[in-house]
């Protein structure tokens, strides 16, 4: 049985192609019919174990493929599960000034924008929750206050923005605007709505002193129709004007505007308000005062309309020669000469009638019927323009600041442009140097 059993481990090696499954009953039944004593199940262990093909090697008995697939060759897998998308990115939100910041100006714009996504609502209050008006611009991607903010204050923006899911992301922040050290308040001469003569230079008064007058300048913005050429010059530190090239054409119109609020005028003074006002220029109405013929003459518009006798400051207290404006007008004034210097021997306090402020110095035109006699002759008076009741209450009714009184050939000396509103005594380019 041994031999026998040889024979069918010779045959093992044996690869069989085709027919395996009949070969092996054959097999089966030549050992059966030999075999006499031996376990039939051990043979048969046997001829499974020479059916089966080596490890590792391909068996040709491999059963027949049952799809497409494989029968075309393909090798198939399981389908696998798809990765999910990442989440879109947070918006977001930033605003200027920044979060935190001081000293901020408060006319510095004030922004909320959004990047990554869309702004939802944006609210910005002041210290006392009240809102502050603001546009959200139509894209959604910025917001920006619409009002000038007040100093020394904290402010709180609170804005919601989304992504692209939807997602919402919510800010706050604040910031604080700027303490001036000092403020100042700016007026003017003429005042708003005013109707003034040819000669009337712009005066803006600040009640404090202005170390930075450029800044002052840069603040202040003068728009004549018809365009006429003018420029500023600082009397002091605490009063600019502004005069035309020339005096002003009649009829012109003027609009200043005096942005000083949120603006450093130096030295930590900062402006408490703006100012805007506006005035018309009359008729020219021009006083023409010849100390040679002791006489005035007033032309409207060029025309000669009255000729006046007049008597002028003696030669120890003598007009001053130049370009005076009409300044103020009384129906009564106290005259007394305390208020220039003289005391004592010549000193006078007078009440007079219809008096016209020419100067800052004390210089009127006004009504003075004790030297009516010397009116055309001679000069007797204490600088000022002395002429009859009845022409001084004439001259008080027609004449309205800015009217310019010219006075010549007097013994006295020049009006300073500082005093009254003696701007049109300096040459134009002259004028303009100083600013």
């Amino acid at each position: 049985m041994t031999k026998g059993l040889k024979v069918v481990n010779n045959r093992r090696r044996v690869r069989v192609r085709g027919a395996g499954v009949g070969l092996a009953v054959v097999l089966l039944a030549t050992v059966t019919g030999c075999s006499t004593g031996s376990s039939s199940g051990s043979v048969l262990g046997t001829l499974a174990d020479s059916a089966r093909p080596s490890s590792g090697a391909p068996s040709s008995s491999a059963a027949a493929p049952t799809d497409g697939s494989a029968a075309t060759g393909r090798a198939t897998s399981s389908p696998s599960s798809s990765t999910p998308p990442p989440p879109p990115p947070a918006a977001e939100v930033s605003a200027a000034p920044a979060n935190g910041t001081e000293g901020v100006d408060p006319l510095a714009p004030v922004t909320v924008t959004v990047a990554k996504g869309t702004l939802e609502s944006v609210r910005m209050t002041n210290p006392d929750g009240v809102e502050i008006p603001g546009a959200l611009a139509a894209d959604q991607l910025s917001w920006t206050a619409q009002t000038e903010l007040g100093y020394g204050k904290t402010y709180t923006l609170t804005s919601a923005a989304r992504n692209s899911a939807g997602t919402l992301t919510e800010s706050t922040s604040t910031f604080t605007t700027v303490v001036p050290d000092n403020k100042t308040r700016a007026y003017s001469f003429p005042s708003d709505g005013m109707t003034v003569g040819v000669g009337q230079p712009i005066a803006i008064h600040f009640d404090e002193p202005v170390a930075d007058r450029a800044a002052a300048l840069q603040a202040i913005t003068v728009t004549t129709t018809p365009a006429q050429t003018g420029g500023f010059r600082w009397i002091d530190d605490q009063e600019v004007r502004w005069r035309p090239a020339e005096f002003w054409q009649p009829g012109t119109t003027v609009a200043v505007t005096v942005d000083i609020y949120g603006k450093n005028l130096g030295n930590g003074l900062y402006g408490q308000e703006d100012l805007t006002f506006g005035f018309t220029v009359g008729r020219s109405m021009i006083a023409e005062v010849d100390d040679n013929t002791h006489t005035m003459v007033v032309k409207q518009d060029g025309q000669v309309i009255r000729e006046i006798p007049v008597s002028l400051g003696r030669d120890k207290y003598p007009t001053y020669n130049g370009i005076h404006v009409v300044a103020e007008k009384y129906e009564n004034k106290l005259m007394d000469s305390s208020t220039w210097g003289l005391t004592g021997a010549g000193a006078y306090r007078t009440n007079v009638q219809w008096a016209t402020r020419i100067s800052s110095s004390g210089e009127f035109v006004h009504a003075a019927p004790w030297s009516v006699d010397s009116q055309g002759y001679e000069n007797v008076s204490h600088g000022c323009v002395n002429v009859s009741t009845e022409a001084a209450k004439w001259f008080y009714d027609t004449f309205i600041p800015g009217d310019p009184v010219i006075i010549r050939n007097t013994v006295g000396p020049n009006l300073e442009v500082w005093d009254g509103y003696g701007d049109f005594q300096l040459p134009f380019d002259q004028y303009v140097q100083q600013a």
